[in-house]
């Protein structure tokens, strides 16, 4: 049974919004956890969740972890996420999408919108048409796919977590097990195999796996294989709460470092990876590359300013492992302090700042 206020107080929330549009049969979730550091921006997810309480539960966790995402990566905005309940592959079409827009453009510009799992860039140009608050279009002023930049981003976050975990920094013969090989699977795949790296990968939709072992030469394992895959860096890249008791022991890598969120299904579970001794790259911290391009947006999109903040990301990376090791504690714990102690200045000022888009 849902608990609504007692769950936005756990998680911090300031807000929580339900939309339906009956004729479109539209069902979306909106959550907004912070507006400290600026307006919220998350990505829209279109999943068909198996009932309201799961939804409600996934839109509360991925908009937190755009609040610290944003904090981390130095961003002048605030965390957010939307939901829409439903089979991206069956139950979208034009007029959901438009509807959505309007909803969010009823926001005011609190919540900026964009891509994620289930939605296209061609979706985001049919929301745009009902909002000024989207960004990761094609059409004007947009920025187009981030998937790529947060591929880029998360390559680079492995570099420093190999590095960190005494593997050298040469990707070249190591083994990478990547769980989701969707559009930023894919371009991480084409980063790894570029740097020399043998790829094992497995994936829901068979189609999408085989393409990259056709493009470069992966091994294919079922999906429940994955985790006990003899290799040297576990990739999630799929969804979240993946890294849990029944999986870690499973493990048998020397990192984990991939692209999805919400990795860790509770807190306790960065723990047991550390007492297993497995380096971990925290997620909202490897993958904000895909943030840092649609943010961009916002000021002008400049493509090179863009590439120098994702190509940072090694930084931010080895400074988070740094501090984990140095205090003796889970690179998780060692993230959210980084990404706490930047919300919380900026907190109790009173101030919020408008979208400008």
């Amino acid at each position: 049974m849902l608990d609504l206020f007692k769950d936005l107080d756990s998680y911090g929330h300031e807000q929580l919004v339900f939309f339906q549009d009956k004729p479109s049969g539209l069902r979306a979730i909106v959550g907004i956890h912070s507006t400290a550091l600026g307006p919220a921006l998350g990505g829209c997810r279109m999943w068909n969740y198996k009932d309201e309480s799961e939804a409600f539960r996934d839109v509360l966790r991925l908009s937190r972890g755009m609040s610290y995402k944003a904090a981390i990566a130095g961003l002048n905005l605030g965390g957010g996420k939307a939901v829409i309940l439903g089979d991206s592959r069956t139950q979208k079409s034009e007029a959901l999408l438009k509807a959505f827009g309007r909803y969010v453009e009823a926001l005011a510009g609190r919540y900026i919108t964009a891509e994620d799992v289930g939605m296209k860039v061609q979706d985001i140009d049919v929301i745009r048409t009902q909002t000024r608050f989207a960004v990761g279009g094609s059409n004007e002023g947009g920025s187009g796919d981030p998937s790529g930049m947060t591929a880029l981003g998360t390559f680079q976050g492995m570099k420093a977590a190999i590095k960190a975990a005494g593997l050298g920094e040469d990707l070249s013969g190591l083994t990478v097990a990547i769980q989701g090989v969707g559009n930023v699977g894919y371009h991480l795949s084409s980063y790894l195999s570029a740097a020399g790296a043998k790829l094992v990968v497995s994936d829901i939709y068979q189609a999408q796996a085989e393409r990259v072992k056709e493009e470069f030469g992966a091994a294919i394992v079922a999906a429940d294989e994955i985790y006990s895959v003899d290799c040297d860096v576990f990739a999630p890249c799929a969804l979240g709460a993946i890294l849990n008791q029944r999986t870690i022991p499973l493990l048998k890598c020397k990192v984990v470092a991939g692209a999805a969120n919400n990795q860790l299904e509770t807190e306790n579970d960065g723990f047991a990876l550390m007492k297993k001794g497995i380096t971990y790259a925290p997620d909202y911290a490897i993958n904000g590359g895909g943030l840092i391009n649609v943010a961009a947006e916002l000021d002008g999109y400049n493509k090179e300013v863009v590439l120098g903040k994702v190509s940072n990301i090694y930084n931010t990376i080895t400074n988070i492992l740094s501090l984990a090791a140095s205090d003796g504690i889970p690179p998780h714990v060692a993230a959210d302090q980084i990404a706490e102690q930047r919300l919380n200045e900026k907190k109790g000022n009173g101030s919020r700042q408008a979208a400008k888009v």
